[in-house]
């Protein structure tokens, strides 16, 4: 019984302690993203610039922290279809707007400097596939995906600045043209979130 009680007077101090380092803010930022086919038939060209904004809360403790963030996101991806026998390649862009949420875990040091990690969920919204000439191509995009983001953030007062990198776990959509298809988005993401309280 005394252990049970010593549990739970441990558990709320540091429920109160890890409450009170408690922020919520505002963020937009930019992304360089790739797809990733790993295919031959399917040559990612140059990277995309996309954009995304929304909200994040942080608590936190001892240095240690959570940060879930909700953020309306919108990417895209080119690339080139190559087929044997033919004299040239087809040329696609795909485009996405999708509701992300990431959940980091943290580290922060030197009283500005934090390191995080943390998985990532997406839903999308909207999305097309279309080629150079502007046909759209009727694919069916998975309504869900899951991947990991990691980087180095700085805090500078109420000013918070995120570099990450993002990695997709599951696959966009399952064919493309009668190919199956393995295609991830790949990104950097630079954001920079105001807390305002």
């Amino acid at each position: 019984m005394k252990k049970i009680i010593l549990f739970f007077v441990l558990f709320g101090l540091a429920s109160v302690g890890f409450s009170q380092n408690f922020g919520f803010g505002i963020k937009a930022g930019l992304s360089s993203s790739k797809l990733d086919f790993k295919s031959t038939q399917f040559v990612p060209t140059d990277a995309q610039t996309g954009y995304h904004l929304g909200v994040f809360a942080r608590v936190g403790g001892a240095g240690l922290y959570v940060q879930p963030e909700l953020l309306f996101t919108q990417t895209s991806g080119q690339f080139e279809l190559n087929l044997q026998g033919n004299s040239g390649s087809e040329k696609y862009q795909a485009d996405f707007n999708r509701i992300d949420l990431p959940v980091m875990v943290g580290f922060k040091f030197l009283k500005f400097l934090r390191v995080q990690a943390g998985p990532i969920a997406s839903f999308n919204i909207d999305s097309n596939l279309e080629n150079s000439v502007g046909t759209v191509m009727d694919v069916d995009f998975k309504q869900a995906t899951f991947g990991y983001q990691a980087g180095l953030g700085f805090d500078i007062g109420n000013l918070y600045i995120d570099a990450k990198y993002e990695g997709g776990l599951s696959n966009l959509t399952e064919n493309i043209s009668n190919f199956s298809t393995d295609n991830r988005l790949n990104q950097w993401v630079l954001s920079v979130g105001f807390k305002v309280f």
